[in-house]
């Protein structure tokens, strides 16, 4: 089946039913080492995995890894330009979870990125990422504890599909003729716009297929989190792209307001429902006028559709959602993307599951890692129906590649990631909590320590670090 590996001996695949996965006691887990600091960051992160799975469960389970290739490391193994191999593709494909380390983008070579391509050939919809603060992490930010969000990034369609045409090429000044002769003046609403003649041309496709299923992961990740976080914000530019952003907004409040009716209420149906709750012989008009303090300036048209909507809500949700009760189901609200950025600042405890499409998923991912403390400290998933790949989300920062020196707890909390996706909370906690104990006790690497008012004298090797977190396994 492969032409340069070797599966383990021992241990059993991972298997699927209805998009969750299977897992059994030993399962066989291809991993990639990684390109640059790859070298220092997995030894040290599988040292921990292995840790804490047999402080946990003794040796009642076990990971059986199964190293494959990608990235330069491929290329050594299996020639030049081969940075994502048959071999590798096949081992994720059979196994179903996976775990990487940071990857070169390659230069000369047909993939503009091996992240993006893994993500795309697997069908990985879900990029998914945790930001929370461990307690004495160094942070711009005044107040980092307040955030917890987990941003629900859609992987696989936006501008990162890569449908996209060089300025000058005889296909993009074709299609530009095209536009500006044919399909622009067609739809009225576009009026007199035309697109530059020296322009690229990149396509923005937004599906309802891949927006519901995002928000349908979303959702049912809320179910499984305390009341007070279950929360899940539509981010978007619709006011902007009302027929890509917007209808990702509007494809989302469809999921949440049909599939999961019973156990969801919008943001703005709660808003309905808490004015008759506070005063019964409300009309509907009245209560219109306080969803929308503009209404009596609107048009008699749009007032009607808001007295419309009004009603309806009351009519269709009022016995299963009323009388507070919407206060036990998830919240589903929206919010323009700019804004989101200044709010997870101002007021980060707002918020918990934030699902957004592609490009900002990837500005507010890393945006909100700086606030917990960088990318350092930041975990990813990219997961879909059939696979998973859990994966460092920062770069291989080759200069530092062999030296021990580099903070491994962006692949360790990867790691945390992957157990928990297990179903093997025991020993993702165990982690958590020597990460947790090890940073309050200043025991950090070299990024982290030169932060720390005052520095920290004597940082810890990469290595070192790991063996930091076992130590306060039980701490």
């Amino acid at each position: 089946m492969y032409e340069q590996l070797t599966p383990p001996a021992t241990g059993s695949k991972i298997t699927f039913a209805n998009g969750e996965p299977i897992v059994p006691d030993q399962p066989i887990i291809p991993f990639i080492r990684g390109d640059g600091t790859g070298i220092d960051l997995w030894p040290a992160a599988q040292k921990v995995f292995d840790a804490a799975v047999q402080t946990a469960y003794g040796g009642d389970r076990r990971i059986s890894w199964f190293k494959v290739y990608a990235g330069d490391e491929a290329c050594e193994k299996y020639g030049t330009y081969q940075y994502l191999p048959e071999d590798t593709l096949q081992a994720i494909r059979e196994y179903g979870v996976a775990i990487k380390g940071p990857l070169t983008t390659p230069i000369g070579g047909g993939i503009r990125s091996l992240n993006v391509a893994l993500r795309q050939i697997h069908d990985l919809y879900a990029c998914v990422r945790p930001c929370k603060y461990y307690a004495g992490t160094p942070s711009p930010h005044r107040s980092p504890e307040k955030l917890d969000v987990i941003i629900y990034r859609e992987n696989t369609e936006d501008i990162y599909l890569g449908v996209e045409w060089r300025q000058g090429t005889e296909i993009c000044d074709r299609l530009i003729k095209i536009l500006n002769e044919d399909l622009i003046p067609a739809t009225p609403e576009h009026g007199k716009k035309r697109i530059r003649l020296d322009s690229g041309i990149g396509i923005k496709p937004v599906s309802k297929t891949g927006s519901q299923r995002l928000v349908r992961r979303a959702i049912k990740h809320a179910l499984r989190l305390p009341k007070p976080k279950q929360m899940v914000t539509l981010v978007h530019k619709g006011n902007i792209m009302k027929y890509t952003e917007g209808a990702f907004r509007d494809w989302g409040y469809e999921v949440a307001t049909s599939e999961f009716r019973a156990e969801c209420v919008t943001e703005r149906e709660s808003w309905i429902l808490g004015n008759r709750e506070s005063n019964p012989n409300l009309t509907i008009e009245d209560n219109a006028r306080l969803i929308d303090p503009g209404y009596d300036a609107l048009t008699s048209d749009k007032q009607t559709q808001i007295c419309q909507e009004v009603a309806a809500v009351l009519d269709s949700i009022w016995q299963s959602h009323g009388n507070w009760q919407w206060q036990d189901k998830i919240m589903v609200n929206d919010r323009i993307a700019d804004s989101i950025f200044q709010q997870i600042q101002t007021r980060p405890d707002e918020y918990s599951i934030l699902a957004t499409l592609n490009l900002n998923g990837d500005y507010l991912s890393d945006a909100a890692a700086a606030i917990v403390g960088g990318l350092g400290m930041g975990p990813g998933a990219n997961i879909g129906d059939q696979c998973a790949i859990f994966e460092a989300t920062h770069g291989t920062a080759p200069k530092h590649a062999g030296l021990d020196r580099v903070n491994p707890g962006s692949l360790i909390l990867s790691g945390v990631m992957m157990l928990e996706y297990m179903g093997w909370p025991e020993a993702a906690d165990l982690i958590k909590r020597g990460l947790g104990a090890a940073i309050s006790n200043q025991e950090v690497t070299y990024d982290l320590a030169r932060l720390i008012e005052p520095p920290v004298s004597s940082p810890l090797k990469c290595s070192q670090f790991a063996e930091a977190i076992i130590k306060h396994f039980q701490t």
